[in-house]
Parts: structure tokens; sequence; C-alpha cells
């Protein structure tokens, strides 16, 4: 598809024009922070695909119920308080005032048609409404959302389902979330009306998104956000790393997302610059197809060397993770044995344990489900920040015997083919926004029978002791008894090798002096609490 530019829509534009010249005399110094990274966004549709990279520019204008603050704690929204009413029914009341860009009031009923939407069969955000029966407006202000089972962290999932306008969606034809994983081309690709801090004054795809300070955010008035002083925010797309970083170097940018970790070095020793490093809350691992017959690609006709255990852990056996942190992630990530990190809610040492480095034994287990020579097989990866990892597996993998067939795509294009299940072994890396385990239980590791939310399981990993501990997780009210039940379904999934773990991301940011960021273990950034000098 040609490149071009997209604007607001004509009300809305016209709307944000008036709003800015009536504040001119008032208006703060023009502030403009220019962020480089390495995937664009890959919609501007809120509930079209559950993506880190779509997620960092879609939650700058939409927002929702609860926030989650660089604290990384659930804060109000555009809730200002919420309770639970009953075991199964959480009440959330609304901020009064609180419009959309395009000039549209905030409701209850925007609430549940949002609720409505996220749980619609081309929403890829189930995992977050999962346990929703219904979501019921009170009055104007208050909501209550209603599970099917009780659940203790609806609060936090709802820092991830954007609230939209039900008017403006109905007129543009938009009352459903995009289907990505088709193409599907709808207003909301392009085109978005939040009620976020900023909002979008032209388009570029796969090159620059430029944001504008939405002069009439709710949260200005409340004092939600004193730090930040940012005006105009542009979000620039630089997939290659050389170009990137020399952006960077040039003054271009102010700020570098993803940092390549051969360039961390340099950068310490510029004076200019700065880097802000931690551990992320996102973990890289293989996944393999498991439900199929035939591997398409493969060399291995008439049977599916992934579904036999013992290739699975010949896979693990040839992975070397302490080599692959020494050298090709240059000390920038931690080798696990675990589905998710440390961070977690339901995470144990028990469960971080690896399957350690023996390519002998790789090789006799490959021997004995009838591969002695290996096999080949296909191996997508997307481009961004661990496409380096993904060479480095097929080349310890060619070492025992298996012949994988590196593509690296861009991540559009491998988001959409992991939708459609195609596949055959791919590298994902996998935060948990809601920083509990059930998010990766149910989204990752579930049987895709389970429901709508097991849509990104691509490897159609099943096992049926796993599935039947998801309800009594669901139901389990004493917090340490529920992360019993977490510990046990991931030790099934680990004993089956259902997918391969490989290590957690370490995030490297860098950027100029004189600007001031807070460093966050989910690797979003909160434009609106940053401040330029």
């Amino acid at each position: 598809m040609a490149r071009r530019t997209w604007m607001l829509g004509v009300a809305a534009a016209a709307l944000l024009s008036g709003q800015v010249a009536a504040q001119t005399a008032t208006a703060p110094q023009a502030r403009v922070f220019r962020m480089a990274t390495s995937v664009d966004a890959a919609t501007l549709d809120p509930h079209a695909t559950n993506a880190l990279f779509t997620f960092l520019v879609v939650h700058q204008v939409y927002e929702g119920l609860t926030h989650r603050g660089d604290d990384l704690k659930v804060q109000p929204g555009l809730a200002s308080r919420w309770e639970q009413v009953e075991p199964n029914r959480w009440r959330f009341h609304l901020r009064d005032g609180v419009r959309f860009a395009g000039g549209e009031a905030f409701d209850s009923d925007d609430v549940v048609f949002s609720i409505q939407r996220s749980l619609a069969p081309t929403s890829n955000y189930g995992i977050f409404v999962d346990t929703v029966a219904e979501a019921v407006a009170v009055d104007r202000l208050t909501v209550d959302i209603v599970t099917r089972v009780p659940d203790p962290v609806i609060p936090d999932k709802m820092t991830r389902v954007m609230m939209m306008d039900r008017g403006w969606a109905e007129t543009h034809r938009a009352t459903l979330p995009q289907n990505f994983a088709q193409r599907e081309e709808t207003f909301t690709v392009r085109n978005a009306n939040g009620t976020g801090p900023f909002v979008i004054r032209s388009r570029e795809a796969e090159q620059r998104t430029v944001m504008v300070r939405n002069p009439n955010w709710w949260g200005t008035a409340a004092g939600i956000a004193p730090r930040g002083n940012v005006t105009e925010y542009h979000h620039i797309t630089l997939t290659s790393d050389a170009t990137r970083m020399a952006a960077l170097l040039s003054g271009e940018v102010d700020m570098v997302h993803v940092v390549p970790v051969q360039d961390v070095a340099r950068i310490q020793r510029d004076p200019r610059l700065r880097i802000l490093e931690g551990q992320e809350n996102r973990t890289v691992w293989l996944g393999l197809r498991q439900d199929v017959d035939e591997l398409a690609g493969s060399d291995v006709r008439g049977r599916n060397p992934f579904k036999d255990l013992r290739v699975r852990q010949a896979i693990a056996h040839a992975l070397d993770l302490d080599a692959m942190r020494r050298t090709t992630l240059r000390g920038q990530g931690v080798p696990t044995g675990s589905m998710w990190t440390q961070f977690v809610n339901g995470w144990s040492q028990e469960g971080d344990r690896r399957t350690p480095y023996d390519p002998a034994r790789s090789r006799a287990l490959l021997a004995e489900a009838g591969y002695p020579n290996g096999f080949s097989v296909p191996f997508e990866c997307p481009t961004g920040t661990y496409d380096e990892a993904c060479q480095a597996v097929a080349g310890m993998l060619a070492r025992v015997g298996i012949r994988a067939q590196l593509t690296i795509q861009p991540n559009a294009v491998f988001s959409q083919r992991i939708r459609r299940q195609e596949p055959m072994m791919f590298a994902l890396s996998w935060g948990v926004p809601t920083f509990d385990a059930s998010y990766t239980l149910r989204a990752i590791m579930a049987s895709r029978s389970v429901g709508g939310a097991a849509t990104w399981n691509a490897g159609g990993y099943s096992n049926a002791e796993f599935d039947a501990l998801l309800p009594r997780i669901d139901v389990e009210g004493d917090p340490e008894a529920r992360r019993a039940l977490i510990r046990q379904a991931h030790a099934i999934h680990n004993a089956d090798l259902g997918h391969i773990p490989m290590y957690h991301m370490m995030i490297p940011w860098a950027h100029r002096a004189g600007v001031a960021i807070t460093h966050r273990a989910d690797n979003q950034v909160q434009v609106r609490e940053i401040r330029v000098e």
C-alpha cells in the first residue's frame, strides 16, 4: 500500500484548531519530543491487535478505566474509583466532564460499547475480558462489569481496554474491531478519536506519527501529569539499528526506544547521552506447531516431529542460553525456564529451572525419536528486538541436525501470520501487562478450544490436565492457594515443553541529556509524563 498522510477527521480537526487558537494566550511553551523505535503501530484500532508496539502509540490517544503509572501501580483513569460490590461484580465510577477529541461526551454507554467491542470475535483483547459476562450501565456515570467467576484482577485488566465513543464508531461503520488477521481495512485503522492526553495530527504509516497535546484533556485540569511538558510528540519508525542510532547521535531524535545491545557501551561513554537500563516484564520463547499432522515446508513427510516430546526436549537441550546472553545479547538478557518474569504474580524459582544445555543429549533424543539426521523446518521471527537471537537459535539447532530455515519478517506481517496460526516454528516475545500469570496461562498456554482468549497459542499446544486447572485458578479466592494452582499449571506446561522459554528481555533506552523520563518494566513510554528541556 502506498504511504500517505492521514489526518484527523474534519470535525475533530476543526474543533482542535479552535481549541488551540482559543488557548494560545495561556498555552505553555512548545516542547517537541521525538522518539525513534524499530516497529510502527500495526493499526490505530484500539482493540484489533494486542501488540507492544501498537499499544505504544494507541495508549497516548485512547485511555482505559484504569491506568498503570510509571510506578507500575494501577491508578484511576477514566474511572475515578471502583469497588467490588459483589464477588462477580465490579462497579466503576466515571469522571464527569470527559470528552473525546471530536467533542463527544464520555459516559457509561461508551464503556458498555467498548467492553462489548473487546469481546467481539475480531478483537485481540479477549484476554482482558475473558471472564466478563457483560457490562451494565447503572447510570450515566456508573458502570458495572459483571464476571462469570470472581476475578480479582479486573482493575488491572482495565488498564488495557481502551474506551471508544459509540457514536463515532457507528458513524464510521467501525462497531467491530478491524479483522487484523485478514488484513481488513476499516476507518479505525488510520483514524483515532480518544479521550487521551494527545491527538494525532498526522500519520505516515511505517514512518512518522505526529501527535499534539489535547488542550481539553481532563487530566490537565485534574493535575494528573504535573511533570510532563511535551506539547508535540513525533513517533518515528526507523527499522535499521544503524539509522536509529545515527539519528540519536546527530540530534535528529531525543530518544531511542529500541537500542541495539552492541551500542549500549558506546552511548554510555558519550557525555551528551544517557542510558536507562532494566529488565523488562517480557519473555522470549519458541513456539512449535503441535496440532497438525505434517509441518508445512519441512522435509519430513507424513508426521510432525514437534508432536514428539523427545524432539521438543532435543530443541531445549540444543540451546546454549548462557552463550547467547554473553555474545548475541551482550548481557542484555536473563536466561530462563519460566514463561513469565519475577515481576508476575505466580512466578516461582522452581518454575524458572532451565533445561540444561546438552547437545549430545539433544542428538541422542532426535535419534530415539526417529530423526538421526535431523530435519528441516521453516522458522519465523519478526524484525526488531530479538531477530539476532533468532539467528543464534538457528545456528545452535543446526549443530544438532535441525535445519531451521529462518525468515525475518516485518512485525505487522509476522503478527498476522501468528493470528492465522501459519508458522511452523517461531519466536515470540510476550509481556504480561496485568502482572498476573493468568494472562499468559490463558492467552498462550491454554488450548485454543478453551475460548477466544487463547488466540496467541499459535503452536496449538493442548493439555487437558492443564486446561482443567484454569477454572480453578479463576475462582480461587485465597491468594496463596491461587498461586499454588498457577505453579501447578506451569509445571504441567514445562514438563510438556509446550513452549520453550529462552530469556527475559532487558530494555535499554537511550536519550539525550535534558530529557527526564522514567524507565518502565512494561517497556511503555508515557509521553504525558516526560519533561524536555
